[in-house]
């Protein structure tokens, strides 16, 4: 399978597509034990994204120009925690790919790997905080072991989608040592984390697009 800047572009317009159908759901989570609006930030900075890369001349740019379009279109439309985050995601994806006109199949499952690893740098959180790194980190280990075994894309993505669902529906058994919810205590308990709902999202969507 090739992966063209106008794959990538259309990844994104069913990420924001996804976000847009769940953002009453995000922000009823993040209304528990958040400031109610993750749902709004995800929706407005992957519609920026999708926007921005739908912009790009898409039969000449490079896949790592479409990353780093996203990268810095989420961050200038979301100024929470989430905004340098995904930002960081995306530029590692664009930094993996750099000079590549088209990806393969294992390019894009390494630049999966490199967004996550870029959400946990730039976050500084470890498994366990109850925040998206709990999605995300599985995920990417999912990939990454899927990767090593030959498998094609559809196949991690789908290996890193459960991990990702395994990873949030953990975080309702966790405190919160990170934000907001970290000044909660045990009220936080049987909650899962907007963060990582929502990397189910977008892990979900990416899955759908590649497959």
């Amino acid at each position: 399978m090739e992966i063209t800047s106008t794959t990538l572009s259309n990844m994104f317009a069913q990420i924001a597509d996804a976000m847009a159908r769940e953002n009453d759901r995000l922000c009823e989570l993040d209304g528990v034990i958040g400031d109610a609006d993750h749902g709004i930030a995800m929706e407005l900075g992957f519609s920026a994204a999708a926007k921005a890369v739908q912009a790009l001349d898409l039969a000449s740019a490079e896949p790592t120009l479409v990353f780093n379009t996203a990268a810095k279109s989420f961050l200038n439309a979301v100024g929470a925690s989430s905004g340098p985050l995904y930002a960081t995601a995306f530029m590692r994806a664009g930094a993996t790919v750099k000079g590549k006109p088209v990806l393969d199949e294992g390019d894009f499952a390494q630049a999966f790997i490199a967004m996550a690893r870029g959400i946990q740098e730039r976050g500084k959180a470890e498994i366990g905080e109850k925040t998206m790194i709990d999605a995300w980190l599985p995920a990417a280990d999912a990939c990454e072991a899927a990767l090593s075994t030959g498998r094609t894309l559809s196949e991690c993505l789908s290996a890193a989608y459960t991990a990702a669902e395994l990873g949030a529906e953990a975080t309702k058994a966790m405190l919160a040592s990170k934000g907001r919810a970290s000044r909660l205590g045990d009220r936080v308990l049987g909650h899962m984390d907007p963060g990582a709902a929502s990397a189910v999202v977008v892990i979900a969507a990416m899955r759908e697009a590649l497959a």
